[in-house]
């Protein structure tokens, strides 16, 4: 049986069509100097491109 990877499960959230979600970089400090559109954007979770979520879903055998 193969084991789900806590840390991939915790950082990355699995679509109903299979893609992988995730948070932006950036938004934790520093936040002034960040105009608001790009603070705007950053709040939006993003797809994964498909090329890098190929071996982080391996470590979700069983979805999330």
């Amino acid at each position: 049986m193969q084991k789900t990877k806590k840390s991939v499960a915790k950082r990355f959230k699995l679509t109903a069509k299979g893609k992988l979600l995730h948070r932006s970089p950036g938004t934790r400090h520093l936040a002034a100097s960040k105009s608001p559109k790009q603070k705007r954007r950053l709040g939006r979770a993003k797809t994964l491109s498909e090329t890098h979520a190929v071996p982080l879903k391996r470590c979700l055998p069983h979805g999330l």
